[in-house]
């Protein structure tokens, strides 16, 4: 399917999806989300993909926040609809059951922070910077933002950056887990792709399984993430992967995993 805002390449069973704005570094309007939709809805039935990697066109953003002109008129309720919009298509990618990881290679501020966190992980070079800087236009982040930095670097430091403003670099962002590992802006794709291949070796369901249930720690109450992962563990037991990965453990030999 031909995108307007987007390139895609599936290459080793990695499909890397660039959002390709460079001109506006990459900011996200409503052809950027129609785009994402689709191209996921595609590499969930797509059975050569097996792994994704988001990241941005040029070397100054990965995506520097919304395209502020296209809302800037906006009545609340077509906020409202937007935020929604935004929201649905993070989601989308948060739950999606092959891993995603977003490689950050300049700017990622507003939506482009937002997205970079709907990712299952984050990598990004020695120039990265984030930030949630709504504020300084009387807003708020509406993709998911207040809720999804406060999970992962926690409430203090989220509502310090959520109400000031300020970009966090790479270094601070390594040091509050925001990412998992800083790499030079020439080694970031070939080591994304190094972990992704590593991935791929594991069984898909169980990490389809995993991905369900950690993003059930991030919404659930009380015991009820546990409940769910007695449920995913055990239906890994019907699986031909469990019985391959038991056997293969047992024989002393290396798994081959089907996805079945």
């Amino acid at each position: 399917m031909a995108y307007t805002t987007i390139l895609t390449e599936v290459l080793e069973n990695i499909l890397t999806i660039t959002i390709n704005r460079p001109d506006k570094l990459n900011a996200l309007n409503r052809d950027v989300f129609n785009d994402l939709d689709k191209v996921f809805d595609e590499a969930a039935v797509n059975e050569e993909v097996k792994s994704v990697i988001i990241t941005g066109a040029g070397s100054k953003a990965f995506v520097a926040g919304a395209d502020i002109a296209e809302f800037s008129s906006y009545s609340s309720d077509e906020a409202r609809k937007l935020s929604s919009r935004g929201q649905q298509v993070f989601f989308k990618i948060e739950n999606f059951s092959k891993p995603v990881v977003a490689v950050v290679n300049g700017f990622a501020l507003g939506g482009g922070c937002e997205l970079a966190m709907a990712c299952h992980f984050r990598l990004c070079n020695e120039h990265a910077k984030f930030g949630q800087p709504e504020v300084n236009l009387g807003l708020i982040a509406g993709y998911g933002g207040t809720q999804r930095l406060t999970q992962i670097i926690g409430k203090g430091k989220s509502m310090e950056m959520h109400m000031t403003g300020k970009m966090m670099d790479a270094a601070e962002a390594l040091n509050y887990r925001l990412v998992n590992y800083v790499f030079p802006a020439d080694q970031l794709i070939t080591k994304a792709r190094e972990i992704l291949q590593s991935i791929h070796t594991k069984a898909p369901l169980a990490v389809a399984g995993a991905i369900n249930a950690i993003n059930t720690a991030c919404t659930s109450t009380g015991n009820d993430g546990f409940k769910h992962e007695v449920e995913i563990f055990g239906n890994c037991f019907s699986t031909e992967d469990m019985k391959e990965g038991v056997s293969a453990f047992l024989e002393k030999r290396k798994p081959v995993f089907r996805g079945k």
